[in-house]
């Protein structure tokens, strides 16, 4: 319950000032969070995410010594990432009213690099997570990373509108 509290949080953090219609041409808007706020909502989701691994994965003295710091490091280069595509997002609701055919093909081709980077990524850090775990540990690591992910990004996809 607690990480579903935390994926829409994060959700809100991401859902800025975006004007949307609905089919009852209802407007819908959100307040822009500051910087602070962004920061500290990831700092709380990241704080859930890494409860559900540990609760999840049941390291040993031994894994845990070894994969939190491959772990650390993981999570850092995955916020630079994490920027990246907030920057788009933050352009997409800036430009939402007055979206053009070249605003948006430049937005699709960044949030293509954000999952090229973030598919980069995850290829770089397996032969660590799998030294730190070994493969089948590694691979369950893996596993929930991505549940995780594909629960934040559904949240996102339900959230922001699609270009009227």
């Amino acid at each position: 319950m607690k990480m579903a509290i935390a994926i829409c949080g994060l959700c809100a953090l991401l859902a800025v000032t975006v004007r949307m219609s609905s089919a009852q041409s209802a407007e819908v808007s959100a307040t822009a969070l500051t910087d602070t706020d962004i920061q500290l909502l990831r700092s709380d989701l990241q704080a859930d995410k890494n409860k559900v691994i540990a609760d999840t994965m049941k390291f040993t003295d031994a894994e845990s010594s070894a994969f939190w710091p491959v772990y650390r490091d993981y999570v850092r280069d995955q916020q630079k990432i994490g920027d990246e595509r907030l920057e788009v997002i933050k352009d997409y609701a800036k430009n939402y009213d007055s979206m053009n055919d070249d605003k948006a093909r430049d937005m699709v081709q960044r949030m293509i690099n954000v999952e090229d980077e973030t598919l980069n990524l995850r290829e770089d850090y397996w032969p660590k997570f799998m030294k730190a775990l070994g493969a089948k540990r590694a691979a369950k690591f893996y596993q929930i990373d991505n549940r995780i992910t594909l629960m934040v990004n559904l949240q996102l996809a339900s959230a922001i509108p699609l270009i009227p």
